[in-house]
């Protein structure tokens, strides 16, 4: 059994399924997944998409839905037990998820961490009863878990191997339709449904603005594969705003760009090893922000923030992300040649933190070796 229940973990989940099918090929994998994770094979009883919120309000409204997944994979667990449970980010519902598991008697491997370094670092001490092995993305995870005598191993971030951009801008931009004589923005709202209603208004209200002020700027939006594209097209319209959405090739877009609005989450990293210049946003509700403010224990939200160790981009969180100050820090970024350059070379440095290939291979390994020794 694989759950992962957001559109980073649909495609993490389908490399790994690959890799591991690729050493095994009479594996066979269930649970929850996007399309990606379907193309690879794996019986998706829920569909990640509808599993994808964040915030305690967020969450409250999808709960029916949530409820629902987890009755259902409790269900399998205790009554046919699957030989493993792969658990992929999403720590709220798979942390749970974990003592049915450790009820049924099923071992558990976690492949990307819950965040415990950013926040509720109590945790660990649960993790440690629930989990048999951690496979972690980062190598400042692995003391959390030695220390807790959690078995970890440091597998490689997946994105090193999944970033593989070898268009230079010109040729990037044009494969798109693009006039690269004229300054590219991407806006990435993010792969969440309650993101794209909470903050791709925001976004879009800042292009606005720099649409008003730089006429000939071109505008481009990935669209994740959880979402469909009415659910973007209908906001793009109301903001009478001309832009070019595609699933395709997300890291030559990146390439394209010449700078980047993007919310927090997993797709930072992805920008930070193209090396092209952003400005994060995000808001919350008032509620689970408030909350957020009292738990979280480290100074960056952007991952790509948090991995340098340093602010590198700047982040513009709840009541600073407005239009106008997107706007602005966009305009920096277009217009002052050092500023923007000052800033590809910190991201390179996020790069060469992540160095280290084979994450999907080294955790197929993993799940190899905890099936053929239970």
């Amino acid at each position: 059994m694989i759950v992962a229940g957001e559109a980073s973990g649909d495609i993490y989940g389908a490399h790994l399924v690959a890799e591991a099918r690729s050493l095994s090929p009479d594996l066979c994998f269930l649970g929850i997944g996007g399309d990606r994770m379907r193309e690879a094979g794996v019986e998706t009883l829920v569909d990640s998409a509808d599993m994808a919120v964040v915030g305690l309000v967020e969450v409250l409204k999808h709960s029916d839905v949530i409820a629902s997944a987890f009755l259902k994979l409790k269900k399998i667990l205790l009554h046919s037990p699957p030989d493993l449970l792969v658990l992929i980010d999403y720590p709220g519902f798979n942390l749970r998820l974990a003592k049915v598991a450790r009820r049924a008697g099923v071992r558990v491997l976690y492949y990307i961490s819950p965040q415990i370094w950013a926040w509720r670092q109590g945790r660990v001490r649960e993790i440690a009863g629930l989990v048999d092995h951690m496979a972690v993305i980062f190598p400042f995870e692995v003391p959390f878990y030695q220390r807790a005598g959690v078995p970890v191993s440091f597998v490689g971030h997946p994105l090193f191997d999944l970033v593989d951009v070898r268009l230079n801008h010109t040729d990037a931009a044009a494969s798109f339709g693009l006039d690269p004589s004229r300054k590219v923005v991407g806006l990435f709202p993010g792969s969440r449904r309650s993101e794209i209603q909470r903050l791709l208004p925001v976004i879009t209200a800042a292009a606005g603005l720099l649409k008003k002020q730089y006429p000939e700027l071109q505008f481009v939006l990935p669209l994740a594969s959880t979402l469909r594209e009415e659910e973007i097209t209908t906001h793009l319209r109301g903001a009478g705003l001309d832009v070019i959405v595609t699933r395709e090739r997300i890291h030559d877009l990146i390439r394209a760009c010449d700078a980047i609005i993007s919310v927090s989450g997993t797709v930072t990293l992805e920008i930070a090893l193209v090396g092209t210049p952003m400005v994060v946003m995000y808001k919350v509700s008032p509620l689970t922000y408030q909350m957020a403010k009292r738990l979280v224990k480290v100074d960056n939200i952007a991952l790509c923030n948090i991995v340098a160790g340093k602010t590198v981009v700047k982040e513009l969180i709840q009541d600073q992300a407005s239009p106008r100050n997107i706007a602005d820090e966009i305009i920096a970024l277009l217009t002052d040649l050092d500023y923007g350059n000052a800033i590809r070379l910190q991201l390179d440095t996020v790069r060469a933190k992540l160095e280290c290939g084979g994450a999907s291979r080294n955790v197929a390994q993993l799940i190899l070796s905890l099936v053929d020794n239970p």
